[in-house]
Order: structure tokens, then C-alpha cells, then sequence
């Protein structure tokens, strides 16, 4: 609560909605005190000048303290005349304030907005129900704020409910656009264009924005990830169709290199083989071990009757249990019952 205070009167500062408050206030000051000066016998203190300012504010406020007051008919017209000057002031005031933040607030859902945010994810593209569930997924792991970044026909923010989100519209290529949502201060950044050709127009302008920024791509054609190299060596290019796999490579970097190897030929691949009989007496730790000594590979579940589990280091696998895991090839049941063996 004290930081959003902090930012709404720095807002109100920058503002002019204090000028005309002032003028009121002012004018009535400066007219009361030569008005209450000619109105009170010089015996009373009020209008001295360490006096009257005093008398003035608390009068203004109608708090009215008392250790000051007018003691003559035109002293207490003088007071009537300073209570609405401070009455007028003060709803001028406050009705300046409401409508400021009104327009502020409209402005945000409208996306027009600078964003005052630092170290977040910025999305930039949004398409309807697919946006909703990449946001939903990410604030769920992760408490850092997120900004939405959209084209202009989104005329306002679709995703309101969500406190932790910004919102900026206009033309995505474009600095200015991009600054708005604070891409130059983000961490992160999922662009998740319309097409590709977008998508590439989009990286180039975000990585201009802030080369150092972790960028993850949504892409339909992954052929298409060579020329995103060429604007950063370091841009992730992950399918469009695995939306789950975007919001792993963003909260884990170099993960999509890792899945790309798996599902690529000649790189390291995923394989499943029945356990021998011979070995159902093994431990998985036992398994898990011996098979990574021999053959570098790593067992990534365990499957029996049907059902997927991930045992712990010390438990024993039932007969007919079915080993997935990751190598370079796939092992027979003969290599593995003789690594097993040794």
C-alpha cells in the first residue's frame, strides 16, 4: 500500500490538477488577513503575522482548534469567509483528484500507459484464451509481475482481474511501444506474434529494446529458427503448438535446447524396455546407477500396470516394470541385465 501512495501523489505531482486549488486558497489568504486586520481591535493577536497563518490553516480545514478567534461581527464574516474559501478549495481539490485517477485508470485499461515495472516478463502478442492460459500458468510458478504487450485492436485490457498484470497497446514493432511496457527493463520476454514474419519483425525490435533480455519465440514453421540466429545467437524458438514448452524455456532457460536434442536424429533420445525377470529383486537406485556408469543414460520413469511412478532411490521395481530413459541408443535386455551383473 505504501509504494502504491508513493507512485499515485508522484503521479499527482507531475500533474497541473493543483493549480487551481492553490489560486483559491491563496487568494482567500491574502484577502482574509488585511479584511481580518481592519475588522479586529489591534489587542487581538490573531492577525499577527505568527498567528494569523495558524488560524487560517485550522480555520480553512474547519477544524477549528481555538486558541485564535475573531471577537468582532466583521471578524466573525472575515471566519464564514475563510471556511467556504477552504470548503471551495478542498472540493475542488478532491474532485480534481477523483477525475485524475479516473482518467489514470482508464488510460491503464486502454493501455496507454507508461509501466512502472523492472525485472518482469514481458508477452508481446496476444491471441484470445491461448494468452489467458499462458498468464494463468506463469503467475501460478512464478510471483513476478508480467506485462501484456498487444496490438491496437485490443481495445482494452482482457485480462483486468489480474493485479500483477500491465498492459500496453500500439504498434509492437515500434521502441516506443515496447518502452511502454518497460521491455528495456524486463528479464524475460515471450513474443507470441500472429505469424512468423511477424514474430521476426517483433524480435528485432525487442532485442534493439534490450539485447540482454532472456527472449523466448513461439514459432509455427521451426525451419524458421535459423533466421532468428541471425539476430541473436541467443533467441529461443520453441513450437507455437507446445505453449507449456515456452513457459518452461522462460522460467528455465536452455531447456528447449535440451527437449530439441531429445527429438532430434543423432542426438540423445528417449527409449522405454521392459526390466528382465532376472532383475525385478533390483532397487531403482541400483538400476538408475548401473545403467549410467555403463551406458551414460538416465531413467526418467518407471511404469507398472498402467500406471507411471517415480520411486525413490531405495525401492525395490516390480516384475514387468518398464524403464523410460534417456541415451544414446537403445539398450537390449542381454546389456542390461550384464551391466547390472558387474
Amino acid at each position: 500500500m505504501p509504494f502504491v501512495l508513493s507512485r499515485l501523489i508522484r503521479r499527482l505531482g507531475r500533474s497541473r490538477i493543483w493549480v487551481a486549488p492553490g489560486l483559491i486558497i491563496l487568494t482567500v489568504f491574502l484577502t482574509s488577513w488585511p479584511l481580518m486586520a481592519w475588522a479586529e481591535p489591534s489587542s487581538n493577536t490573531i492577525t499577527s503575522p505568527e498567528n494569523y497563518w495558524w488560524w487560517f490553516m485550522v480555520t480553512a480545514s474547519t477544524v477549528g482548534y481555538g486558541d485564535f478567534f475573531p471577537t468582532t461581527v466583521g471578524g466573525h464574516l472575515v471566519g464564514v469567509y475563510v471556511i467556504i474559501g477552504g470548503i471551495v478549495t478542498l472540493t475542488t481539490l478532491f474532485t480534481r483528484i477523483a477525475t485524475a485517477i479516473e482518467n489514470a485508470k482508464g488510460r491503464r485499461m486502454k493501455g496507454q500507459s507508461d509501466l512502472d515495472m523492472s525485472d518482469h516478463l514481458v508477452i508481446v502478442g496476444y491471441t484470445p484464451g491461448r494468452t489467458e492460459r499462458l498468464v494463468q500458468e506463469i503467475l501460478a510458478d512464478s510471483a513476478d509481475p508480467v506485462a501484456l504487450c498487444t496490438w491496437e485492436d485490443v481495445a482494452e485490457n482482457p485480462m483486468s482481474d489480474h493485479a500483477n498484470l500491465g498492459f500496453v497497446r500500439g504498434d509492437l514493432a515500434e521502441e516506443g511501444v515496447l518502452k511502454r511496457a518497460g521491455v528495456h527493463r524486463a528479464t524475460r520476454i515471450l513474443i507470441d506474434a500472429r505469424d512468423d514474419n511477424e514474430a521476426l519483425t517483433i524480435t528485432v525490435a525487442a532485442t534493439h529494446v534490450n539485447p540482454d533480455a532472456h527472449i523466448v519465440v513461439t514459432l509455427r514453421d521451426m525451419s524458421r529458427a535459423r533466421n532468428f540466429s541471425y539476430v541473436d545467437d541467443d533467441v529461443r524458438c520453441v513450437q507455437w503448438h507446445s505453449p507449456r514448452l515456452a513457459i518452461e524455456e522462460l522460467q528455465d532457460p536452455g531447456i528447449a535446447i535440451v527437449y530439441a536434442d531429445l527429438m532430434s536424429h543423432g542426438g540423445r533420445n528417449t527409449y522405454s524396455t521392459t526390466l528382465p525377470n532376472t532383475l525385478s529383486t533390483m532397487n531403482f537406485g541400483q538400476v538408475q546407477e548401473a545403467l549410467g556408469r555403463k551406458f551414460t543414460t538416465t531413467v526418467l520413469a518407471v511404469q507398472h500396470e498402467g500406471a507411471v511412478i517415480n520411486p525413490g532411490w531405495d525401492s525395490p521395481l516390480p516384475a514387468g516394470s518398464v524403464l523410460y530413459y534417456v541415451g544414446e541408443r537403445r539398450l537390449s535386455a542381454q546389456e542390461i541385465t550384464g551391466a547390472m551383473s558387474r
